[in-house]
């Protein structure tokens, strides 16, 4: 068969996996591992089961949507389609989006700083972790600046070197596994793998990013279905892997109390210290990597957004030199430092966790309006709401009655984006009436 010549250049399925899995596996399984033995113990494998589940059924939507609408805008752009009389929901949604990217990319940084300090030899030491998180968030704030990007091999490359060191650690895991570590397996209670499960969702955060690429993609009819169940299907299986291992190497407490660097001790029955070196620099490159494609997605869509005054105008200026939206990128950083710095792991991981799930609804509920377009199926598409419904509900109660301090910490976050969107909203129909 004849190759397109207008095919030159594109995204291929390997590509598209990489770009899937390596946003997936970006920093959350390293980082979330510990939290969710902390809430489900034996069962944290079904936990991440669950989040795989759920990830499947919020990418059915995705891949009918790119499919319907083929625009890099992705997210937002189904939105608007979706909601066009009531540009507040596209916009309230977007602005979510980007809190929920600056949550991830606090995470990614703050398992960059556990896991560096980790290696370091100060895996206690508060101050090593943050200075190591702020100084990857700053670093790659510079590389953003400078308009370079990671060529496609590279990351090619980076995201299936730490495919292998985690299968790796999951084969040689699977001699340490004791039966008395693994059983009762509900022994938390079945609600606690919904509870764990919506918690550590954010580990799934990133097969969306495929769909942003479906107008740089070869054959997106087949490529896009198959590159994003692929990487979700990918990431899933080598997550229960690592979560069934570490579950069943060692005590729940000496899981806990690594709980940010958990995976990095997980590896030391099997493999000993050069297990936890091995998963130490795995972790180092998958949140590098993370936090530059993070930086680099995000600046970008709040430009756009700020384009279409669903944003301060700021947000849209550009570079001269490298045509880079060089505010939004500077801004983007600083309020990810600030929010590693100051906040506990279990709190940016509730908050990323929520969001995405939000944001999953939200597309999942576009895709049901759209489905005569998008050829979906509505059973399938409620049947998945109504999952992220209960998943989110556990997830709220469990703040309520556990996490009260994070729950209001999250509250206010949202009523603060509510309350910017809402501004920026009124400024657009004020502009509005004026050009009138």
């Amino acid at each position: 068969m004849a190759t397109d010549p207008r095919d030159k250049g594109k995204l291929g399925l390997p590509e598209l996996i990489a770009m899937g899995v390596g946003g997936m596996i970006g920093g959350g399984i390293f980082s979330v591992l510990g939290i969710a033995v902390g809430i489900s113990g034996h069962a944290a494998p079904l936990a991440f089961g669950l989040g795989g589940l759920i990830a499947i059924v919020t990418g059915y939507s995705f891949v009918k949507l790119a499919l319907a609408y083929r625009n890099d805008g992705a997210s937002f752009t189904y939105l608007e389609r979706a909601f066009p009389k009531t540009p507040t929901v596209a916009g309230l949604m977007g602005w979510m989006i980007i809190v929920g990217y600056v949550g991830t990319l606090s995470l990614y940084a703050f398992t960059f700083g556990a896991y560096g300090a980790d290696l370091l030899g100060t895996p206690h030491a508060a101050l090593t972790r943050r200075l190591l998180s702020v100084g990857v968030l700053g670093f790659f704030m510079i590389v953003n600046l400078r308009g370079v990007r990671s060529s496609g091999l590279t990351e090619d490359l980076i995201v299936y070197t730490k495919i292998l060191i985690l299968a790796l650690i999951g084969a040689a895991g699977l001699t340490s596994t004791r039966s008395e570590f693994l059983f009762p397996v509900f022994n938390e209670g079945v609600s606690s793998v919904f509870i764990a499960g919506a918690t550590v969702f954010v580990a799934f955060e990133g097969f969306e990013l495929i769909t942003n690429a479906v107008c740089e993609t070869k054959n997106p009819d087949k490529n896009i279905p198959r590159g994003i169940y692929g990487s979700i299907i990918i990431t899933t299986l080598i997550y229960l892997a690592i979560a069934f291992v570490a579950v069943g190497s060692m005590e729940p407490a000496g899981l806990l109390a690594a709980k940010e660097y958990a995976l990095a001790v997980a590896a030391e029955p099997s493999l000993g210290n050069a297990g936890r070196v091995l998963v130490g620099i795995a972790a180092l490159l998958a949140t590098s990597s993370a936090v530059n494609a993070t930086s680099f997605g995000a600046s970008r869509m709040m430009s756009d957004m700020a384009t279409d005054k669903m944003m301060p105008r700021a947000f849209s200026f550009r570079s001269r030199a490298a045509d880079v939206p060089w505010f939004a990128v500077v801004a983007l950083t600083g309020m990810g430092m600030l929010f590693t710095v100051f906040n506990s792991l279990d709190t940016i991981a509730s908050f990323s966790s929520l969001t995405f799930l939000l944001v999953s609804m939200g597309i999942s509920i576009a895709n049901l309006k759209l489905a005569a377009t998008t050829k979906s199926s509505r059973p399938l598409v409620i049947s998945g709401i109504a999952v992220i419904c209960v998943t989110i509900a556990l997830l709220l109660w469990h703040l309520w009655t556990r996490e009260r301090g994070t729950m209001v910490d999250v509250a206010t976050i949202y009523m603060a984006v509510v309350v910017a969107e809402l501004a920026f909203s009124k400024r657009r129909v004020v502009f509005k009436a004026k050009s009138d």
